[in-house]
């Protein structure tokens, strides 16, 4: 059964309007949604930080585990909300598309409970993906809940192709798991107009010919940002794209999930570190601390890949 870990109405808040301006990330350029040159690089390591880290239900992808993380200042301030890949996952075998495809359809199923440590295989945007959701460690001044992770060993649809190639969907939600699981496609969204307010600069919704494919299973509506180099049609520019979605509450458009997007090729020869920029909206669903930058960050010491959102800033 889905485990619901939904904030109250009340801790969520209504819609807030921006209180100011991006800041720049010490040490490192902000870039805009999608990672294009410009990005700083450096070589930190022990990350995610020790002590002030707690980690969530580890799953497991190929050769290796995935590990949600929270990570607090002393005082309970958010520093981060993430998701850590063993370097296996990344370099060794993943399951194929007709292996999730023969899983899915046959009698004896190994991905059957994304809510378990192995996943459910399930056909997501017309292509077959193994997902997992996956509680984050609880911070009270964040609205985030819960890591939504799909691998899509051939991509999937939109854009002309621009997203083909093989790659990871972590989508940090903002919402519980009983509303999104609740959530099929794909299929016109259950509103019509988002106010522009509520989209995040630089964003735009798929074109109304694709109307009847926005809303997507177990996620919502989608939004790229318009600078993305692959789009449209051009999936050789695609490793690094911030995606983020709206989810229908109460028949009403709520930005509901921020969603890095990354190649497996991107994450499998990553080196380093390198910071991006959240782009913001001038409304928001809650009241709470929200993201405006996110990073992906190798630990050569732990051997592994991290992605995750930062710089959290009231709203």
């Amino acid at each position: 059964m889905p485990r619901d870990n939904s904030r109250s109405a009340a801790n969520r808040g209504g819609p807030v309007t921006r209180r100011g301006v991006l800041r720049t990330v010490a040490g490192g350029a902000l870039v805009a949604g999608s990672a294009v040159a410009g990005a700083t690089a450096t070589t930190d390591g022990g990350f995610p930080p020790n002590g002030t880290t707690r980690f969530g239900d580890e799953v497991t992808l190929g050769a290796g585990s995935v590990r949600p993380f929270t990570t607090e200042t002393p005082a309970g301030e958010p520093r981060y909300h993430g998701v850590d890949f063993d370097r296996e996952v990344l370099t060794g075998t993943l399951p194929s598309a007709a292996d999730l495809a023969a899983d899915r359809t046959g009698d004896d199923s190994e991905y059957v409970d994304k809510y378990g440590q192995s996943g459910r295989a399930l056909e997501v945007h017309h292509r077959e993906s193994l997902e997992f959701f996956v509680p984050f460690p609880d911070a009270e001044a964040t609205p985030f809940t819960f890591l939504g992770l799909n691998w899509n060993p051939e991509g999937h649809a939109g854009a002309r192709g621009a997203w083909a190639a093989p790659h990871f969907d972590i989508h940090f939600h903002m919402l519980g798991t009983d509303t999104v699981d609740a959530i099929e496609g794909p299929d016109f969204a259950p509103y019509d107009d988002i106010p522009g307010a509520r989209i995040p600069a630089g964003y735009e919704r798929s074109p109304p010919a694709a109307a009847d494919e926005r809303y997507v299973t177990d996620m919502g509506e989608h939004l790229a940002p318009s600078d993305a180099p692959e789009v449209p049609g051009n999936p050789a520019a695609f490793t690094n794209t911030l995606i983020q979605g709206f989810v229908s509450a109460d028949s009403e458009p709520e930005l509901a999930f921020v969603e890095p997007m990354l190649t497996r090729e991107f994450l499998r020869d990553f080196e380093g570190t390198a910071r991006y920029e959240v782009p913001q909206p001038a409304i928001y669903p809650h009241g709470k601390q929200h993201p405006t930058a996110y990073s992906v960050r190798a630990d050569p010491a732990g051997d592994t890949v991290a992605v995750a959102i930062q710089e959290f800033e009231s709203v």
